[in-house]
């Protein structure tokens, strides 16, 4: 996923960066296709060659996908996070934080609580 993220989309690119068995890469591949999170299209006739775009579904586990690597940078990276994300409308690095859609504020926690939508 993280890679189809920043932009590598071909199983070559994809096998080279991620650096993993063939196998392996096939079945992760085909589960997320099977899952309507990639879609595999072809881009090369002969021999035919495929690319795996994210579908609306896929995009939409953005910001799932930066949450935990926000975790991952502050709890493994060991104080030196592997990327630095950049905000292209403004051009600067970014931290990415939960906030409320409504006032702005950073979330956390203790300031959240809930309502059920249905009966249990």
């Amino acid at each position: 996923m993280r890679e189809t993220f920043f932009g590598i989309r071909r199983y070559m690119e994809l096998r080279t960066r991620l650096g993993i068995a063939t196998n392996i890469l096939r079945d992760r591949l085909s589960q997320l296709t099977e899952q309507g999170i990639l879609v595999k299209m072809l881009y090369q006739e002969s021999p035919e060659r495929f690319e795996y775009r994210l579908t609306e579904k896929g995009k939409d586990f953005y910001g799932a996908f930066i949450a935990m690597m926000r975790w991952g940078d502050k709890w493994l990276s060991g104080g030196k996070p592997p990327l630095r994300l950049r905000h292209r409308d403004c051009d600067r690095d970014f931290c990415a934080v939960l906030v409320c859609d409504h006032c702005h504020q950073e979330l956390n926690p203790r300031q959240m609580g809930f309502t059920l939508n249905y009966a249990l």
